[in-house]
């Protein structure tokens, strides 16, 4: 964040609350820079100690170096496996559910002011609480599938240049889903939201704890008439 940006997020959009869904080895490796007048909510949506018992993250020589890490480790079946796991696992984990619940909570909290959420790359724990707030916002998935794939604007170049360098196409998987975006998993989870909880608004409200009242309120107040 330049100092361009932060004085916009504080003059123009009167930022209130960042909502950071990062693990603790992420922060600690890239702070987020203050903004005056906001105030940061840690939601790290990754349960860490969940993870460290089933070896299922990544280490962290792959945060620090992720697209030749990716490209190194990407024939590792093992690794294979918890990409195809990942969107499943966070819609699925009962304390990635509280933090989004939190963050669902706060954006309602939030009356006046703008609030703003990140992870490290923008789009995965990002892209799925963008999902969760446009789904109780009135949005269909058509709506929430395009608003996912403009990350890949952004990736674009970096994802040709890594999946150049791979073979297979689990191999190229593995790039897609930590390098840019993947479509196929991404919907792999909204599809087992529908089979489990009937919709994406029904898991919001049921495993989010999201109220009708909250959905009042959140429509009320980002809806245009």
């Amino acid at each position: 964040m330049s100092d361009a940006d932060r004085s916009l997020l504080v003059e123009q959009y009167r930022l209130r609350h960042i909502f950071d869904f990062r693990t603790d080895l992420e922060t600690s490796l890239y702070p987020d820079r203050e903004v005056e007048g906001a105030d940061r909510i840690w939601l790290p949506a990754i349960d860490q100690s969940t993870e460290s018992l089933a070896r299922s993250s990544l280490p962290q020589e792959a945060y620090q170096n992720l697209g030749p890490w990716l490209v190194q480790n990407s024939t590792n079946l093992f690794v294979q496996d918890v990409t195809r796991r990942f969107y499943i696992d966070l819609v699925m984990n009962e304390y990635t559910q509280l933090q989004y619940a939190a963050f669902l909570a706060g954006v309602v909290n939030t009356r006046d002011g703008a609030v703003f959420w990140h992870c490290s790359q923008g789009k995965d724990r990002t892209g799925l609480a963008a999902a969760f707030l446009l789904s109780a916002l009135g949005a269909d998935r058509e709506l929430i599938l395009e608003d996912y794939m403009i990350s890949m604007d952004f990736y674009r170049e970096e994802l040709e240049f890594y999946e150049s360098q791979v073979a297979t196409e689990a191999e190229k998987e593995v790039i897609r889903t930590y390098i840019a975006i993947n479509p196929r998993y991404f919907t792999a989870a909204l599809d087992l939201i529908d089979h489990k909880w009937g919709s994406l608004l029904s898991y919001v409200q049921d495993a989010l704890l999201l109220q009708d009242s909250d959905i009042e309120i959140l429509r009320s107040r980002y809806l245009e008439k």
